[in-house]
């Protein structure tokens, strides 16, 4: 008999499950209403485009419905079973994707950090924007070096980018996982971009980074504002 483990690790049902939770999704999408902060922000990113789009973990199911038909997209996914799951849904859903997950200690060859960190530049370089976790696993909202390190080789911006709803279910887990429930106000809030020269120094990696923290944890504070009724004000950007 299979055990619950090696059943989850079956392709069949890692697709299927994939698929099941694009779909949830996409009813989501559908039954809700959507407000972006601002709500010109890609004639606002144009003349950035591509760009690298940056969330916290966790926040993140509801992204490929901020993708613009026209504009090319990639997301970095992790190798993990979980991480299969999320990539049949992504691809489900139109985004492509690449397979790799930072760490803050010795594992980022192991977990595909250095392909995936290649293949981010490459996909920039062909115009793709290229959207990614900013918090690496088990560090939640703390930004990690290679996102900043990502926008200083290949030059380009990164934009901080929220996604939160009325209607949810927040679990108790390291990153605070959040599935966004159907009949909601969604709000995605980008923030400024963060960008950094090819020449930055490491004081000027770090200040990036900080600030990269500092622009995700308002943009996620001006989100919830909106979609919990705390800012009248807010979504009108």
């Amino acid at each position: 008999m299979l055990s619950s483990r090696r059943l989850a690790r079956a392709p069949w049902v890692q697709k299927t499950v994939g698929i099941l939770a694009a779909e949830y999704l996409r009813f989501v999408h559908l039954t809700s209403r959507t407000v972006s902060v601002p709500g010109d922000i890609y004639e606002r990113a144009g003349p950035d485009i591509p760009v690298i789009i940056a969330m916290w973990h966790g926040q993140h199911f509801m992204a490929p419905f901020i993708k613009k038909e026209g504009y090319k997209a990639k997301t970095l996914i992790s190798r993990h079973r979980d991480g299969e799951m999320n990539a049949v849904a992504a691809e489900w859903l139109g985004v492509e994707t690449i397979r790799g997950s930072g760490d803050h200690g010795t594992g980022f060859h192991r977990k595909g950090g250095v392909s995936a960190y290649f293949q981010m530049l490459d996909a920039l370089s062909e115009g793709y924007n290229v959207a990614l976790t900013a918090d690496v696993p088990k560090v939640s909202r703390v930004a990690g070096a290679g996102i900043i390190r990502l926008a200083r080789d290949s030059g380009r911006p990164i934009y901080p980018v929220a996604l939160a709803s009325s209607r949810r279910k927040v679990f108790d887990n390291w990153d605070r996982t959040t599935l966004n429930l159907p009949f909601s106000l969604i709000a995605g809030v980008v923030g400024d971009p963060v960008r950094v020269g090819a020449d930055a120094t490491d004081a000027d990696l770090e200040a990036a980074r900080l600030s990269l923290e500092a622009a995700l944890n308002d943009a996620t504070e001006r989100a919830y504002a909106i979609v919990d009724g705390k800012a009248e004000s807010a979504a009108r950007g």
